[in-house]
């Protein structure tokens, strides 16, 4: 496994707060981990400056080198606040990597190629991260139902990467397939996309390809070896929830106009699940 504290700088970097190492319980979980980052990056999209998670309190949406340190942030139900903390203060999140992260399964893909082979997760073909350095999440028998979504066999939910910066300037529409919802609300919001041109999708994105999220990822300079590294997360998306777009390997969790703060993370989390942080040195 990599260095524990190259890892707590990984994760800093994805979600924009500051992880830091504990000998108690965790903060959060490997799943809260990936609400944070996919909410922070949702809210960012829709004009918020920041938002509240349970457990952490207030999280600034701005990355620290966009901050205006004079500026007060705004709460997402409030309006204009100063009650949050300066927008130059990161929040801090406490994180024990016994229960966090998961050895046993950590796999280093840096020096392997796949070529032609093919691999599949839950029947769709799976693009494994070479080039890539897993460190796997503790993520088993902490979901009901078990760990089929977590395997190979049919039941499996497939891979998805999340690059933190991909959102709807991707320039993507809709597409209806076996997966996306009937909801008349979501076909009108397609069906104007299409008439209107308008190419965001209101959501979450991800994509199977691990080479496209790395131009959408995070990049930090370690503290503890001077290096430069990428990071991304690597999911299992629920293939019932996942809306496949006309770009080719990109895919939206659709939250619908109107969903408040507790049904998008409820969207978000049962949606998405994590199951490895990929770290790749520049």
């Amino acid at each position: 496994m990599p260095d524990t504290q190259l890892c707590l700088e990984a994760l800093s970097a994805l979600s924009g707060c500051n992880v830091e190492q504990t000998d108690g319980s965790s903060q959060l979980t490997p799943q809260d981990f990936v609400n944070v980052v996919a909410l922070k990056e949702f809210y960012k999209q829709e004009g918020f400056k920041q938002l509240e998670y349970p457990s952490l309190g207030t999280l600034s949406l701005q990355d620290l080198d966009e901050r205006d340190l004079y500026s007060s942030p705004l709460s997402l139900k409030e309006g204009p606040s100063t009650a949050g903390p300066p927008e130059n203060i990161l929040t801090t999140m406490k994180i024990n990597p016994q229960d966090f992260f998961h050895p046993q399964f950590n796999y280093d893909f840096t020096n392997i190629k796949d070529g032609n082979t093919t691999f599949l997760r839950g029947n769709e073909p799976y693009l494994r991260p070479c080039g890539w350095n897993r460190v796997a999440l503790q993520v088993t028998k902490r979901y009901d139902g078990g760990n089929g979504w977590l395997g190979t066999g049919a039941d499996a939910w497939p891979v998805s990467y999340h690059g933190n910066n991909m959102d709807g300037s991707l320039g993507v529409i809709f597409t209806r397939g076996e997966n996306t919802t009937d909801d008349p609300q979501f076909l009108d919001a397609a069906a104007a996309s299409l008439v209107h041109g308008e190419t965001k999708g209101r959501g979450v994105y991800s994509t199977p390809d691990v080479q496209m999220a790395e131009k959408y990822c995070k990049k930090f300079k370690s503290k503890v070896d001077g290096k430069t590294y990428k990071a991304v997360l690597q999911n299992r998306i629920n293939p019932a929830k996942r809306n496949k777009c006309q770009r080719e390997n990109v895919w939206l969790v659709y939250v619908p106009e109107g969903s408040n703060d507790v049904q998008t993370r409820g969207i978000v989390q049962e949606s998405m699940r994590p199951y490895g942080l990929l770290l790749k040195q520049v």
